[in-house]
C-alpha cells in the first residue's frame, strides 16, 4: 500500500457522508458550532458558494455574503467537526467553477440565474431532443 492510500484509509471514517449536493452558485446555509467559554451555540452563515477546492478530508468551500454593503467571504472545511450541517436554500446556474467575478458586481448584476428557469441539466441526466 502506498503512503497516499494509507492516509486515505486512516481518514476515511472522518469524512462526512450526509452532505447535500452543493454546486458552485448555490445559496447555502452553513451551521457553525461556536464555543464561548463552556457554552456552545450554532451560528448560521448564509451566502453564495463561490468555489470548491481540494478533495477528501481536505475539501473546502468558500461562501460569500453581503453585510452592510461589504462583501464577506469565509472558507469552511467541509469535513470539520465545527460544522453542524449544510442546507441548500436556492440552486443557481453557474458556467464557471470559480465565481470570483461576483466580487466586482453590484446590485442586480450580482444575482445568478435560477436553475429551475435556466438550463435543463438540473438533477441527473440531460435530455436531448431530436
Amino acid at each position: 500500500m502506498s503512503i497516499q492510500q494509507t492516509l486515505e484509509a486512516v481518514v476515511q471514517d472522518q469524512i462526512k457522508t450526509d452532505l447535500p449536493r452543493m454546486d458552485v452558485g448555490d445559496t447555502i446555509n452553513v451551521h457553525c458550532r461556536i464555543v464561548e467559554g463552556e457554552k456552545e451555540r450554532i451560528q448560521v452563515f448564509q451566502g453564495v458558494l463561490i468555489s470548491r477546492k481540494g478533495r477528501g478530508i481536505n475539501e473546502t468551500i468558500m461562501v460569500r455574503r453581503i453585510v452592510n454593503d461589504e462583501g464577506v467571504e469565509r472558507v469552511f472545511p467541509i469535513n470539520s467537526p465545527r460544522i453542524a450541517k449544510f442546507e441548500v436554500v436556492r440552486r443557481a446556474d453557474a458556467r464557471r467553477s470559480k465565481l470570483y467575478f461576483l466580487r466586482e458586481r453590484q446590485g442586480k448584476s450580482r444575482r445568478l440565474r435560477d436553475r429551475r428557469r435556466g438550463m435543463k441539466h438540473v438533477e441527473g441526466e440531460s435530455t436531448v431532443q431530436k
